[in-house]
């Protein structure tokens, strides 16, 4: 299962529809552009090794707790959500809605206008997802000591090379339909150089 339909799995899309104020099919289409999108960028954040170390003490600061059993959206902190869409997108950010908004399943303005109020939801959903991945994801077992993780050199393993093993082709676009040609799409505003 890729990461974007794993976490998807974990969203109740009817409420989640109800809280954009569309149906249920356009919430879910929306999540499946936005996603990878959110993903790609905390990837490209981690390729640079002071990223990598910020993302890591940002990451232990989230519950993994969010999307074990499925995702209670009353839980879900919109406004720390739109401090990671921020920090994630930085500058880009008006790009990157802009973007996903055009090519999303409402086109124009309105599209924009959904994935700039659906972004600041599903950014804790991701990080609480990425925190359940990096301490094994089993919340009976106790998290194996996610301290290191930020103090991971560059040169070799660290957060970056664990993130890039759980999202595998996110950037590239292998999923189920999942916005195919994201890297195209964001590869220039994230810079990264990911294909």
């Amino acid at each position: 299962m890729s990461p974007v339909d794993e976490i998807l799995a974990q969203i109740p899309m009817g409420l989640l529809a109800d809280r954009l104020g569309v149906d249920e099919t356009t919430a879910e289409q929306a999540t499946r552009q936005a996603l990878p999108a959110l993903l790609g960028g905390i990837q490209a954040n981690t390729d640079d090794p002071g990223g990598a170390s910020s993302f890591a003490s940002a990451v232990q600061q989230h519950d993994s707790g969010l999307v074990d059993g499925g995702v209670d959206l009353g839980q879900v902190d919109t406004v720390q959500g739109d401090k990671i869409v921020g920090h994630v997108f930085g500058a880009n950010r008006g790009q990157v809605v802009q973007q996903l908004g055009s090519t999303g399943p409402l086109g124009g303005q309105v599209g924009q206008e959904l994935i700039a109020k659906l972004l600041p939801i599903l950014a804790p959903i991701v990080m609480s997802w990425i925190a359940s991945k990096l301490t094994g994801g089993a919340a009976a077992a106790p998290a194996p000591t996610p301290a290191p993780a930020p103090q991971a050199p560059a040169g070799g393993g660290g957060i970056g090379d664990v993130l890039g093993g759980i999202l595998g082709g996110v950037l590239a676009g292998g999923g189920s339909g999942s916005a195919p040609n994201i890297g195209d799409l964001l590869g220039g505003l994230l810079g990264g150089g990911r294909k």
